[in-house]
């Protein structure tokens, strides 16, 4: 039996599951935080939005592709789970790093915003 396709089918369906999964829960839960940069601006915070949701999917999605190319052979069931489990946790470690990044970046623009207007 060809493991690395019984691994990578494995691994694509659980890294787009995550990634579609994870994608709605900060676009719908995100728009407050963008809707508040923008005062109340509706249209735009939308945009902006799913701008970022799109740059979301593309980013991740893409590099759970790539991730493909350079996936070690896998001989056996043992190796099967190891490398599922290292593939899926680096990818699940990318996705808490770019939500904190994105975080602090509204963080930092709200209290730019703040400053301006209290100047």
């Amino acid at each position: 039996m060809n493991y690395n396709i019984l691994a990578y089918l494995l691994y694509l369906a659980t890294m787009i599951f995550i990634i579609g999964y994870v994608g709605r829960l900060f676009h719908r839960n995100g728009r407050i935080f963008i809707l508040s940069l923008f005062k109340g601006e509706a249209a735009q915070a939308d945009h902006l939005n799913n701008i970022l949701l799109v740059a979301y999917y593309l980013f991740n999605i893409g590099y759970a592709f790539l991730k493909l190319r350079y996936w070690t052979h896998v001989t056996g069931l043992e190796v099967l789970i190891a490398s599922l489990g290292t593939n899926i946790g680096v990818l699940i470690l990318i996705l808490a790093v770019t939500h904190y990044f994105n975080m602090t970046l509204v963080w930092f623009l709200s209290k730019k915003q703040h400053f301006i207007l209290n100047k």
